[in-house]
């Protein structure tokens, strides 16, 4: 006899129940709720259990009144993809049959799916053959696996083994970036042993690594190795560091380049913005997120690593019951993070096969077109500011009426923001950009129209004029 009853057919029924009416309303509702006015948790632990209907009867309640239409159109905070179709059946077939992506031991099938999937993104994104690669929970995770890989390397030019030995004794690892490196490759500095101060930002007045000031640190190296940290798609206003010029400056000073691609890899599918990323093939290390431009559920992000079995030596687990890591079938838990991994190639297979090159080519370049269309609104608005040019999909702008200065403009946004997410018809947070406080819409989801970001204005000067009745 069975722990629990079996009345998954049941409880599939209400959550496709729910799962429907959530889809239907998706673009219609506000984005968020504030407060929300049904909550399945504020109960104790039941002694009986309520049974597995209940139960999702109750989260569905729940989710349909307080959940952030996060999956939705309007949702242009951080960088937020949504679900495609194909992504999500997938993802509810990945909960159905629970596979363990760690090995082809654990599921031939899981291990086929991951392997296929990093075959299709390397060609995809137009990366040489023959990388490893792996899935991982997102792009901080991705960036964490390819600086574990620029450290390894790093070692072994100093004759150490730092995933046998540790970093003991070993002079600090020279890390060099810009103004664009990404809080998640700082953090992934701090949890590999690096140090957030082995960081030294050259930057430019515009944020870009200064490659001038990057090649007389090189060269005063000697040749001593040093990890580089580019960043392609900057999340306040998606500039690019200048790609081309540090992959050059890489060869020749023998220096590792990693790219933080999270979204900006995806600039690579258009014509009108794969030049911004010329040199990137000859990178040492690429990192991107799923869950943006490729509009999996979350989580899911993917690492790429030219060398090809670094990344065993510092992933690698060895126990008596584990599989052989000299087995010739894929283990992923050995080339990256996580050995329990859930199977995040599903649904990315599935959105890759039924929307292809040309679908996801065709989705880029259709959010390219509303940055543009934004940025264009702004800049012939008298009472907005753009604060950068719209190089991809996001749109660093600040709302200024004429003769409000940078102080008061700076306190304006500031509440402007805290309105806007109180008052969810559309979602997006303030930044700092050069020290102004700043709007960046981000556009990744696949079910934003031209019409949605039109709305983005009106309701800022609506809520601005609420502000000024108020003050």
């Amino acid at each position: 006899m069975a722990a629990f009853q079996d009345d998954s057919a049941a409880a599939l029924r209400v959550a496709a129940e729910y799962a429907h009416r959530y889809l239907l309303d998706l673009t219609g509702r506000p984005v968020s709720h504030p407060e929300p006015v049904v909550s399945p948790f504020d109960r104790p632990l039941p002694a009986a259990g309520l049974g597995a209907e209940a139960a999702v009867r109750l989260l569905g309640d729940g989710l349909l009144d307080a959940a952030t239409r996060s999956s939705g159109p309007r949702y242009f905070h951080f960088v937020t993809g949504g679900t495609t179709p194909a992504a999500l059946a997938a993802d509810w077939l990945t909960s159905v049959a629970d596979q363990n992506g760690a090995a082809w031991v654990c599921s031939p099938f899981a291990a086929r799916a991951e392997t296929a999937v990093l075959d299709w993104l390397q060609d995809l994104f137009e990366l040489p053959g023959g990388w490893d690669g792996v899935l991982t929970t997102g792009a901080t995770m991705a960036n964490c696996t390819g600086i574990a890989a620029a450290r390894r390397w790093w070692g072994l030019r100093h004759g150490i083994d730092v995933d046998a030995d540790g970093l003991a004794g070993l002079p600090q690892m020279p890390v060099f970036g810009g103004g664009y490196v990404h809080a998640s490759a700082v953090k992934s500095l701090d949890v590999l042993g690096i140090g957030r101060s082995s960081l030294r930002r050259f930057a430019r007045p515009d944020g870009r690594l200064d490659p001038a000031a990057l090649s007389r640190e090189l060269a005063a190296l000697g040749g001593a190795p040093a990890l580089i940290l580019a960043t392609a798609g900057e999340t306040d206003t998606g500039d690019f560091d200048p790609i081309a010029e540090l992959a050059e400056m890489a060869r020749e000073h023998g220096a590792w380049l990693h790219i933080d691609g999270a979204f900006g890899l995806f600039s690579r599918l258009s014509p009108r913005t794969a030049g911004l990323t010329t040199g990137l093939e000859q990178a040492h290390s690429v990192a991107a997120d799923g869950h943006k431009w490729l509009n999996v559920p979350y989580d899911c992000g993917f690492a790429f690593v030219r060398e090809r079995g670094l990344l065993g030596s510092v992933f690698t687990n060895s126990a008596a019951y584990l599989v052989d890591p000299d087995d010739p079938h894929p283990i992923f838990s050995n080339v990256g993070p996580d050995n329990s991994r859930r199977v995040r190639a599903f649904a990315a297979w599935a959105t890759l096969a039924a929307y292809g090159r040309d679908g996801y080519r065709a989705m880029v370049e259709h959010h390219l077109d509303l940055a543009g269309q934004l940025a264009a609104a702004v800049e012939a608005a008298p009472d907005f500011e753009l604060l950068a040019p719209a190089t991809l999909n996001v749109v660093c702008f600040r709302y200024r009426p004429p003769g409000v200065t940078d102080e008061e403009a700076d306190r304006l946004n500031t509440a402007l923001g805290s309105a806007v997410l109180d008052d969810g018809r559309v979602h997006l947070g303030t930044t700092r950009h050069r020290g102004r406080v700043a709007f960046r819409p981000a556009f990744v989801n696949w079910r934003t129209t031209a019409s949605d970001v039109a709305q983005l204005p009106g309701v800022l000067r609506q809520l601005a004029g609420k502000l000024d009745d108020a003050s």
